[in-house]
C-alpha cells in the first residue's frame, strides 16, 4: 500500500469504537469496512496479537467503521448502521461475528443484510449517521481511501503486515515509552 499521500496527523483517536483502556499508551486506529475481505484478513490476523496487548492495558483499539460507496462494500455500510457504539462488548462480538460469517451474508441482497443482522445478532438499525459522517470526514481529511488502513502513530499499514511486524512495532513503541523520563516527549 502506498502511504505517501496519507496524512497521519489528521487521524485522531476521537470517535469510533474504543476497545481497551483509554489510558493505554499505544493507540491503534483501524479504518475498516465489514464487507471487505481484506479487512476480514486484517481482523483475523491482527486481533489475536492486539488482544494480548489490550488485555494487558498496553493497547487501545479505535475501530472506525468506514462507509464506502463502492458497490462491493455497501453491504458493510448497512451492518455499520446496526453496530451499538454504546455497548462496546456487544459491538466487538458483532464485528467478530460479521467477519467470521462474511461468506454467509456477503452474497445476500442489500435489503436482506439488515434482516440478517436482526435475525443473527438481534441488532436493530441505529442512528449511527453522526459516527459514519465523522469517520468519512476524517478519512477524507487524512486521505485514507482504502480499507483496511491501520495506524500506530507514524506507522501506516494494511492487511499485509505480519504478526511479527505488528508485535515489533508495538514493542518498539512500548520500549520507547519505558525509556522516556516522565513528561519527556
Amino acid at each position: 500500500m502506498d502511504t505517501s499521500k496519507i496524512n497521519a496527523d489528521s487521524v485522531t483517536v476521537d470517535g469510533g469504537l474504543h476497545l481497551g483502556s483509554r489510558e493505554a499508551p499505544i493507540k491503534v486506529v483501524e479504518f475498516l469496512n465489514l464487507k471487505c475481505p481484506y479487512c476480514k484478513e486484517w481482523w483475523e490476523k491482527g486481533t489475536p496479537v492486539l488482544d494480548e496487548y489490550v488485555e494487558d492495558g498496553k493497547v487501545e483499539r479505535i475501530v472506525k467503521l468506514f462507509d464506502k460507496e463502492k458497490p462491493g462494500l455497501r453491504k458493510g455500510n448497512i451492518l455499520h448502521a446496526h453496530i451499538n457504539y454504546e455497548d462496546e462488548e456487544t459491538a466487538r462480538k458483532d464485528i467478530d461475528y460479521y467477519f467470521e460469517n462474511l461468506q454467509n451474508w456477503g452474497g445476500l441482497g442489500e435489503e436482506e443484510v439488515a434482516e440478517y443482522a436482526k435475525s443473527k445478532r438481534g441488532a436493530e438499525k441505529r442512528n449511527n449517521s453522526a459516527h459514519s459522517k465523522a469517520v468519512v470526514e476524517e478519512a477524507e481529511k487524512a486521505n485514507v481511501t482504502l480499507v483496511p488502513t491501520v495506524f500506530i502513530e507514524d506507522y501506516i499499514f494494511d492487511e499485509h503486515i505480519t504478526e511479527e511486524e505488528l508485535k515489533s512495532i508495538i514493542e518498539s513503541k512500548l520500549k520507547r515509552d519505558e525509556d522516556r523520563e516522565p513528561n519527556e516527549y
